[in-house]
């Protein structure tokens, strides 16, 4: 892994109203690193998610990005950079076929008119190189299994060339077989040199491609692991706050006091 974080997020903080979604939060990924996001209902993952994108700006800290800090306000200049995200919803339009979904919004002309037979070569060449095996891309994506549909809204962020790819929960409601071949995905973007910041609650998941958890608790970074040499056990109770005690709360203070 390179020593310059693709990402770097420094002391981030995001309130909506008299809520403090996000406190000082600070978060790291490297290309070819898998990152694990991962925190309680509440915790403050989607909020920092959407902050990366762009949907929800945080109100204060850095976006480091490359080693060059930058200001992102909405969901180009994310995408202008090189981030991608591939929301838990997919965004996929169930009446169009495989190739319509990857170009959407992205589609290719040529002389004022579709150019099918272009992106139907492309589309094949993409899901080529990630390994993703689907019947035919011009079947209507409703009849894809939802493994299938998963990878190919991946394959979709793909086109830009992002160099950081977000998955938020991608094998949420996702069977065995499914849940295998998302992961398989998941690996494929690592070894093609990508960061990749991956939200689930899922540990057999995270377990499985991550090479760094980093969890969230009440909008605060409550610890960064790595699985290599951590427990499932260490990860939950830091999830959970199961370590947190009166001792461990005059510490905090006490850190946290002016000098």
């Amino acid at each position: 892994m390179s020593a310059t974080p693709v990402l770097a997020l420094r002391g981030v903080s995001k309130r909506f109203g008299a809520v403090q979604a996000l406190t000082d939060v600070h978060l790291a990924v490297h290309a070819g690193e898998v990152v694990a996001l991962v925190g309680d209902n509440g915790a403050g993952k989607s909020t920092l998610v959407k902050a990366i994108a762009g949907v929800g700006p945080a109100d204060e800290g850095a976006f480091v990005w490359q080693g060059r800090p930058e200001r992102v306000t909405r969901p180009h200049d994310a995408q202008a950079l090189g981030v991608a995200t591939v929301y838990q919803d997919l965004a996929l339009c169930d009446n169009l076929d495989v190739v319509g979904n990857l170009f959407l919004g992205r589609e290719i002309h040529r002389s004022g008119v579709l150019d099918e037979v272009e992106m139907e070569r492309r589309s094949r060449e993409l899901l080529q190189t990630l390994s993703i095996r689907i019947p035919s891309v011009r079947i209507p994506v409703a009849s894809l299994s939802g493994g299938q549909r998963q990878t190919v809204a991946i394959a979709r962020s793909m086109l830009g060339e992002p160099s950081l790819v977000i998955l938020d929960e991608p094998t949420a409601a996702l069977g065995v077989e499914q849940t295998a071949q998302v992961l398989d995905l998941v690996e494929r973007l690592r070894e093609r040199g990508l960061a990749v910041l991956l939200i689930s609650h899922n540990m057999a998941d995270v377990k499985a491609v991550a090479d760094t958890v980093a969890v969230l608790r009440l909008g605060r970074n409550n610890g960064v692991f790595d699985v290599a040499t951590t427990s499932q056990e260490e990860v939950i109770a830091a999830i959970t706050g199961a370590t947190e005690n009166a001792v461990t709360r005059r510490k905090a203070r006490t850190a946290e006091a002016p000098q």
